[in-house]
């Protein structure tokens, strides 16, 4: 599963864009848990004190966002892409 990762958050991967992983699982959460372990820190970025996604980051299976699907139980199979979406606010 290749995850597409923010600007803001490429500090954890050392600089790279997207980051392929192998979640245990098949689930967003999984791939989540494999993004943790390769990029220790990001995880709670994404994901709030009480595991659910943040309020203001956006996370896409490949074109639909999992808010509208099963949410961190969302299935995803070789060859998917993530992408992890800060929203962006201001006036």
């Amino acid at each position: 599963v290749q995850v597409r990762i923010p600007t803001i958050l490429r500090t954890y991967t050392d600089g790279a864009s997207e980051v392929s992983v192998e979640p245990d699982d098949g689930t967003l959460q999984g791939v989540l848990d494999a993004l943790e372990a390769a990029a220790p820190g990001i995880g709670a970025r994404v994901l709030d004190d009480s595991g659910a996604l943040r309020r203001f980051v956006n996370v896409y299976v490949n074109d639909d966002d999992v808010r509208f699907l099963e949410g961190l139980a969302t299935k995803v199979s070789a060859g998917t892409q993530v992408s992890i979406i800060p929203a962006v606010a201001g006036g």
